[in-house]
């Protein structure tokens, strides 16, 4: 027997239909709609009072709980709403039940696919989880996910003391889902770094003269580590961007949450009367990662949901990064990683391509002409999407609607008559969050000046680190970055100020 479900919306479907189910007990199944073999997945179920009901030995966070595709649940008396989640590639299955007293009942939920984006050559990772290793495996399973690193060691918690290291930091399963079980975070005041691809916790010693331990340091000694800066607003991302180390920056953190943003209470903070809201947390964030391309640093997009500290789910801000499907490993994953052939999401989900390259792609140019871009998008929304952003140099260049991109895939042609680089943002209507998906840039090198260097944005970073350096010696704190961090990293700014060839 099947569940029948209310209303859920899908891009432009939409079902509607209604069951009382009269059990004390409920054994529920979810299968995929097209094969029909049980799938793990995710459940939000709440009570009539509003409040998040568990499954007994399922891993529960927050207000969700993952199954390995079958559960059975033992319920109060009483009405019931439920959402089931597969990650953003499947149809929302939502609706009620009604338990009534001493009874039990068999029912089956089938959730289809609305895409297959590994199938496309898109594999999902998301690389900020804090979540235990044991679970691992059935959360990753649970939505769809192919890449997680977890951060099981910090600057102040190693959960891997009394315990044996795997003996492979990266453990595979399903044949092509990949868990870094060797993650971890630094936090200094003014900086939240991961630290991914190691083979062991990278965990700091006191300098021994009263100050933090240096998580700079730390990235120093490791060169092979892949550094991840989690908030763009951090404090210290000037000092860090100077030394070449951050090898991408999340646009979709662990503010970024399913129901609500989280401000950055120790984060450069951004003006609210320019970015009030939910969306201007989001605008904000963007905008400093806008300043780095802006300044000639070519560092990739990524995502992290935090979940197990943030309130998401696995999964929900995730990176997708282009790789044939019939050459995709954990090796090739981090390669497209690196080239920028990537795009960002905590809900729409983006397959773009301009003048026939994936994002990350360099065009070089003579000098003098006139390069035009055009970008071809297929795309799935589970929400509304109004518009769609072109943007060029960190403006915006053009808003598209909806209507127009869903007739023809196409958006309109940019030009370039210098260097530059483009990039594209789906924006949805949620209020509560700030829900998108945006694609890595594509670079376009014209000439004797490949890179172009902004002198706003120079200034812009100059300014933070001015300000930054000016607050600690005020407040008489102290700092974990050394005087020597702060002469290098004034330096580079001043150099990039000194070089800039573009306003």
């Amino acid at each position: 027997m099947r569940l029948s479900l209310t209303n859920f919306v899908f891009v432009c479907v939409a079902f509607a239909a209604s069951q009382v189910l009269a059990a004390g007990e409920l054994s529920l199944t979810v299968v995929d709609a097209e094969t029909q073999t049980p799938i793990p997945c995710r459940l939000h179920l709440r009570n009539e009072k509003d409040r998040a009901q568990r499954a007994a030995k399922m891993p529960f966070w927050n207000d969700h709980f993952v199954i390995p595709g079958t559960v059975t649940l033992k319920l109060a008396k009483g009405t019931y709403h439920f959402e089931i989640e597969r990650g953003p590639e499947y149809v929302v299955r939502n609706g009620y039940l009604i338990i009534g007293n001493q009874s039990k009942d068999n029912k089956v939920v089938d959730l289809p696919r609305a895409c297959n984006m590994a199938e496309e050559g898109w594999w999902a990772g998301d690389l900020h989880v804090h979540r235990p290793v044991n679970d691992a495996e059935l959360l990753m399973r649970a939505e769809d996910l192919h890449v997680a690193g977890l951060s099981t060691w910090s600057t102040k918690k190693n959960e891997w003391t009394g315990r044996t290291l795997p003996t492979q930091p990266v453990k595979q399963f399903d044949k092509n889902r990949y868990c870094d079980l060797l993650g971890g975070e630094s936090a200094d005041k003014g900086s939240t770094f991961l630290y991914l691809n190691v083979d062991r916790p990278l965990l700091t010693r006191s300098s021994g003269d009263g100050q933090a331990p240096s998580s700079l340091a730390m990235a120093r000694e490791h060169e092979n580590a892949w550094i991840d800066a989690v908030r763009p607003t951090a404090w210290d991302l000037p000092v860090w961007l100077a030394t070449g180390r951050v090898d991408s920056i999340e646009l979709a953190n662990d503010q970024f949450c399913r129901g609500e943003m989280i401000d950055d209470a120790n984060g450069r903070p951004r003006d609210k009367k320019l970015m009030p809201g939910p969306v201007g947390i989001g605008r904000w964030t963007h905008e400093i990662y806008y300043h780095v391309l802006n300044c000639g640093l070519r560092v990739p997009p990524s995502a992290g949901s935090g979940s197990g500290e943030a309130p998401n789910p696995v999964g929900y801000n995730r990176v997708y990064v282009w790789v044939d499907k019939d050459h995709f490993n954990y090796e090739t994953w981090w390669k497209g990683f690196r080239m920028g052939r990537s795009v960002v999401t905590n809900g729409p989900l983006i397959r773009p391509f301009a003048n026939g390259q994936l994002p990350g792609h360099v065009f070089t140019e003579p000098e003098g002409e006139t390069f035009v871009l055009d970008v071809l998008l297929n795309f799935t929304a589970r929400d509304t999407i109004s518009y769609f952003e072109l943007i060029k140099d960190g403006r915006l260049a053009q808003t598209v609607r909806y209507e127009e991109v869903a007739k023809s895939g196409r958006l309109p042609p940019v030009k370039f008559e210098s260097s530059g680089w483009l990039l594209i943002r789906a924006v949805t209507d949620v209020e509560n969050t700030y829900r998108f998906a945006t694609s890595a840039p594509w670079y376009v090198e014209m000439g004797d000046e490949p890179h172009r260097v902004s002198r706003a944005s120079a200034q812009f970073f100059l300014d933070w680190l001015n300000e930054r350096k000016e607050m600690i010696d005020k407040q008489k704190t102290d700092s974990p970055l050394a005087a020597s961090d702060w002469a290098a990293a004034r330096e580079f700014w001043e150099k990039r100020l000194a070089e800039a060839n573009a306003d």
